[in-house]
């Protein structure tokens, strides 16, 4: 069987209109011959509704009973969307996790995909029946439901295509693509036409919103190619696939920007074995997650000066804690709002020399001072002033050429 597997996210189904859009989109690939599975989330805001009614009732609502209510925001956009492929003549039904079933392993809110049971989607394929299949939620071996966490429908989609071995997995959204920066900060970005999956999540995890990091980690692991394309639009998406299936001249594939990081510094730090996971590891039991960090010895080799990022939410958070933990020693501590960090990233850096260089150069040349550098074997990530980020993402996005085509 020739199976294709379509997720559409919550705004493709966020209105009745869209709903009957998405069902065109569905249709065409029945008229291709092809065996569909459909993948839904939940209308767009109705999961954040079911949240803020979940608060309302108790500020410790319980993780199990979460699980039930916000997995029935994708029941409603299934059985919507099953009824309108009815209504246009085709043979449709919405599936619920527990009714094929989806296995899950793990807690309540953050579960994964362990085994999916195919018979009976299998036979419904083969009868012609085209199965909507609801995201973001399984069951554990309690038999009861369970979520995936966010962004979990893209997770479900690519698990679906792995069991099913569909020929494509294609997710659609409000975008067409993934590109080379944020469009809503640089209107001259351009919309790439394939990435590897390293490069992608390297721009989800720096804050691409397209798809999740989870997600993406699902499909390499499984080697499952994904395209990401609009609902709204007749154009061709994004491929996320592997290295060896790109043939790029492009040195870096795109670039990333953060709008909420803050900086910390400790200066005059005792330099000893364990100074380190002294100062994160109470950081760590509080949830605060600590990004780049820098540390330089002084040249008696007794003091330290540790830097580190944190989300700007959590900054009150950290300043008191590092102030109450007497394990460790420092002479100051410096405090820093509004920085950005910006990174480029591409898998073309690892056979490159010279990237580096360029990249600091033109930030240089635009008078943009680097605090804080990291890198990775495909992405090098600098922090700078807030205020400057907008002139940082068209300055590199020039020098490395992402504005050409090809």
């Amino acid at each position: 069987m020739r199976i294709v597997v379509l997720k559409f996210g919550g705004t493709s189904v966020g209105t009745i209109k869209k709903i009957k859009k998405t069902a065109e989109i569905i249709a065409n690939y029945k008229k291709k011959k092809y065996k569909v599975i459909v993948v839904s989330s939940a209308m767009s805001g109705v999961t954040n509704e079911l949240i803020k009614k979940s608060s309302e009732i108790s500020e410790n609502f319980s993780s199990s009973e979460y699980d039930v209510l916000v997995s029935s925001g994708e029941q409603m956009a299934c059985s919507l969307l099953a009824g309108r492929l009815i209504h246009k003549g085709f043979k449709a039904r919405s599936w619920l996790s527990w009714q094929i079933p989806i296995i899950t392993l793990g807690k309540h809110k953050n579960s994964r995909i362990n085994e999916i049971n195919k018979k009976k989607i299998i036979k419904y394929l083969k009868e012609g029946g085209t199965p909507i299949i609801t995201g973001f939620q399984g069951i554990n071996n309690e038999s009861r439901i369970t979520t995936i966490g966010r962004g979990g429908s893209d997770a479900s989609a690519i698990m679906i295509a792995k069991f099913f071995k569909a020929e494509r997995c294609i997710i659609y959204t409000d975008v067409e693509g993934i590109y080379t920066t944020d469009p809503n900060k640089f209107k001259k970005a351009k919309k790439i036409k394939i990435i590897s999956y390293e490069e992608m999540l390297e721009m989800a995890s720096l804050g691409a919103k397209v798809m999740q990091p989870v997600s993406i980690q699902d499909a390499r692991l499984n080697r499952i190619d994904i395209e990401v394309k609009s609902s709204f639009i007749k154009k061709s998406g994004t491929l996320i696939t592997k290295r060896s299936n790109i043939i790029s001249n492009k040195i870096v594939t795109g670039i990333s920007s953060t709008q909420n990081d803050s900086k910390v510094s400790l200066i005059g730090v005792r330099d000893k074995p364990g100074v380190a996971a002294a100062i994160f590891k109470p950081l760590s039991k509080n949830l605060i997650n600590v990004d780049m960090v820098v540390q330089n010895i002084s040249a008696n080799g007794k003091e330290t000066d540790l830097t580190f990022t944190i989300k700007a939410e959590d900054l009150n958070k950290t300043k008191k804690i590092i102030e109450n933990n007497k394990n460790i020693r420092f002479r100051k501590l410096l405090l820093k709002k509004d920085v950005s960090k910006i990174s480029i990233i591409g898998v073309g850096m690892i056979t490159t020399p010279g990237v580096t260089f360029k990249m600091f150069q033109t930030l240089a040349k635009n008078r943009i001072n680097i605090q804080v550098i990291s890198t990775s074997e495909i992405k090098i990530s600098v922090l700078i002033d807030k205020k400057n980020t907008k002139k940082a993402l068209i300055a590199l996005h020039k020098e490395f050429e992402l504005g050409r085509t090809k």
